[in-house]
């Protein structure tokens, strides 16, 4: 999945956007409001993490321009401002979670999964597809209860399109998500991806709708 990191100190910033790239997220990061309130507005992303004190714009008022916009997406508000006023601020302007620095990563990587799991309709952090599972917190995938050995890119596949079971994902929209955006690889890399998925987890699993995208469907065979 693609997120957006804005955090302007770099220390923070590199030590959580690790920390996101272990747990299977593809990662873009900027440093200043304004940017990050341009990505924000005109790409998609699965989730934000966004610092509130920003040079440039600060991260409340990005915020309330993409909610007042239409973008949706869900947002973790990361900030050294303790008050609960400000937090109040913050859910008000349409942040769906708030974690006060300092903190803890795994609590970090929690939170945000479960905002992930809200905004895709999934109470669990399990994901249940046929005879495959998917679990969040552990970052494993099984099959009939067997363990599966995925590749990085792979869990990124399978998480990704289990997350939006019952819905074409197009392919851009997929590999934006898998790869990241711009990053370097061949044309049928995501093809290629897909057919070792299918061998590990079952050709069922994946259905290829031609000229549209991938789908995992609300109920597998």
């Amino acid at each position: 999945m693609r997120l957006l990191l804005v955090e302007d100190d770099r220390r923070i910033a590199a030590d959580v956007e690790r920390a996101l790239h272990a747990a299977g997220y593809v990662v873009e990061t900027v440093r200043n409001g304004e940017e990050a309130w341009f990505r924000g507005d005109t790409e998609d992303y699965g989730a934000v993490v966004l610092d509130l004190g920003l040079p440039g714009m600060d991260g409340l008022a990005v915020l309330k321009r993409w909610r007042a916009n239409g973008r949706s997406m869900p947002v973790l508000i990361l900030t050294a401002r303790g008050s609960w006023a400000e937090r109040v601020d913050g859910i008000d302007a349409g942040a769906d979670d708030y974690l006060p620095k300092p903190f803890r990563m795994e609590e970090l990587l929690a939170r945000l999964r479960s905002i992930v799991r809200r905004s895709a309709g999934h109470a669990s952090p399990r994901i249940v597809a046929g005879d495959v599972e998917l679990d969040e917190r552990q970052m494993k995938v099984t099959l009939r209860g067997v363990p599966v050995a995925l590749s990085p890119l792979e869990y990124r596949l399978v998480a990704f399109l289990l997350h939006h079971r019952g819905r074409v994902v197009p392919q851009h929209e997929l590999d934006e998500n898998v790869y990241g955006h711009g990053e370097d690889h061949e044309s049928n890399a995501l093809e290629v991806l897909v057919g070792r998925v299918r061998k590990k987890l079952g050709a069922d699993l994946i259905e290829t709708r031609r000229g549209f995208g991938y789908l995992v469907p609300e109920t597998t065979p």
